[in-house]
């Protein structure tokens, strides 16, 4: 097979390139707003607000941060930023105040456009207890104490705030920038300068601010893209936060890059996700496995129309077999893949393919991306392993990052001196090269000296009648350093006792292996991306059950 090379292209370009080749295509859609723009419509927003935000006085390499839902402009600054030379800062829209402070500062960010907020959150006021001084100073003269990096507070809307500028002001300003003064910005770019910056989603405790280059997520974008067989003729339904990976690399310059449409949700609700694949005849859907399972469980499931329906991807987080088997089945989406990666790595590393067979969309993670090589190591010597053995999944190759910002060390321990980056996740590679993830080496359960991968027992527990969902996590135990413990979460109505858990597994699965603790959860504590926080619920545990301590 000849596969086009790796392309130097920036992400501004690349937009431009489609909208010439693509321009009476649409690009975005709104269905519960009716907001449609064509692909060359796109292209000449993107430009009116790369040349609003350099009359603002944005420099080249400049952060821009996005506080906010998947509102209309959104994707719009994605490309603008892009062309100009500046950063775009993903802000996840579930902070609070603290969080964005943390962000704020560590990432030294000059601008930060918000909307109003987002459920309990009002972003607004947090700005300005935060900032102060934007209600005192005047717009373009921001002087903050504890922010001496900011510059500019925006509104990504119609409305006017005291010491914010909105949108319409911005896209006023465009009229300042020169075509000769715009094209001379986008001559001083490089492929390979970082373009986007995003915040790691604390799954794993404190974040860090990834730096992403056009080169890293444009070409990623690309052969995510290329395995789902995308063309200009797809339109994809994106209900998957936009400042997450998710939405604006696996979505965005997936479709971007083969001039596909892209159909928007502001936030992700079951109904409007069913509503738009049949009103927009949607090929491709994407979602976390429990955004699939919610669809599949709405009572008016059955109402709307999934033949349009070919491909998409489940990611973030693992499947349940069964859930697969039923997005295949009734939702039409026999070419659906799975994506695995991590922010670090732009982020996907293996994909399954459109005609992979059942066992190894349910079973598996894919294989690696072209042009990017995966190999599995063992923790201990960082030697690989051989297939079918256990150890640490590692990537190299264009998709790696540029670095953490501001942080060397932790770049140094992510990304070792053969230029391999270290996933933290365990998985086990077959002899054709397919991956499948069973666990995180921070979330293997040690008792009493025995290993033991959460993962293994959630998939059996999935079995048990009654049970939606299950998360495995490790107890402190003063005896054995950490015992089993099983939050489980029931269908409807369903009655379960701890005891008809363990009496399910006894038998079954080894005795070590058998969740001592078991507890009831409506829900789990999550990332605004949908990733299911295990260091939450192992702080959890360790309070639910202070007992593993005292014995």
């Amino acid at each position: 097979m000849n596969r086009p090379p790796l392309r130097e292209i920036t992400l501004g370009d690349l937009v431009d390139e489609v909208a010439e080749r693509f321009p009476d295509n649409d690009a975005v859609v709104y269905v519960d707003r009716d907001y449609r723009l064509t692909y060359a419509q796109f292209k000449d927003l993107t430009d009116r607000l790369a040349k609003g935000l350099m009359a603002l006085g944005v420099g080249h390499g400049e952060k821009v941060g996005v506080w906010a839902t998947n509102v209309p402009y959104w994707v719009a600054l994605q490309f603008a930023t892009a062309k100009i030379g500046a950063v775009l800062l993903t802000v996840n829209t579930s902070y609070k105040r603290e969080e964005l402070r943390y962000l704020l500062q560590n990432s030294e960010a000059e601008n930060l456009f918000v909307i109003d907020g987002f459920r309990d959150t009002d972003y607004v006021q947090t700005l300005y207890e935060l900032v102060p001084e934007l209600k005192t100073q005047s717009r373009g003269y921001l002087k903050s104490a504890e922010f001496p990096h900011l510059k500019r507070a925006l509104f990504l809307g119609q409305e006017k705030h005291r010491g914010f500028y909105s949108l319409p002001e911005v896209l006023a300003m465009a009229a300042m920038v020169t075509d000769e003064e715009f094209a001379a910005r986008k001559a001083l770019l490089s492929p390979h300068d970082v373009v986007n910056m995003q915040y790691t989603s604390g799954t794993t405790g404190f974040p860090k601010g990834v730096m992403l280059t056009h080169y890293n997520i444009g070409n990623n974008g690309y052969w995510i893209g290329e395995n789902q067989a995308f063309t200009e003729k797809d339109r994809v339904c994106l209900p998957v936060p936009l400042f997450h990976c998710f939405g604006c690399v696996l979505g965005v310059l997936a479709a971007v890059s083969h001039g596909a449409c892209m159909v928007f949700l502001e936030v992700f609700k079951p109904l409007d996700v069913m509503a738009a694949i049949d009103q927009e005849k949607c090929t491709a859907v994407y979602g976390v496995p429990t955004m699939f399972i919610a669809i599949l469980d709405h009572k008016l499931f059955g109402r709307f129309d999934y033949s349009s329906l070919r491909t998409g991807i489940m990611a973030g987080s693992p499947c349940p077999v069964h859930t697969m088997r039923q997005v295949m089945d009734k939702m039409n989406m026999t070419e659906i893949t799975i994506c695995y990666g991590l922010t670090e790595g732009s982020p996907v590393m293996t994909q399954t393919r459109v005609d992979d067979d059942i066992a190894r969309k349910t079973g598996t993670v894919g294989r690696a991306m072209p042009e990017i090589e995966v190999r599995v190591v063992d923790p201990a010597t960082n030697e690989p392993v051989s297939p079918g053995v256990q150890g640490e999944v590692c990537c190299r190759g264009y998709n790696v990052m540029k670095g953490y910002y501001n942080n060397p060390a932790a770049t140094a321990s992510a990304i070792d001196e053969g230029g391999w980056l270290h996933s933290g996740d365990l998985g086990v590679m077959d002899e054709s090269g397919y991956l499948a993830i069973t666990g995180r080496l921070k979330d293997m359960i040690i008792r009493g000296g025995e290993n033991v991968y959460p993962r293994e027992i959630e998939e059996f527990l999935y079995h048990l009648d009654g049970v939606a969902d299950v998360q495995v996590v490790g107890v402190p135990s003063r005896k054995y350093g950490e015992e089993v413990g099983a939050f489980v979460k029931l269908k409807g109505k369903t009655e379960i006792s701890p005891e008809d858990v363990r009496d399910f597994c006894r038998g079954r699965i080894a005795w070590h292996k058998i969740p001592r603790f078991v507890s009831f959860i409506d829900d789990y504590p999550m990332t605004a991306s949908g990733k299911i926080q295990k260091y939450k619920l192992r702080e959890l545990a360790a309070e639910l059950f202070p007992e593993a301590m005292q014995e």
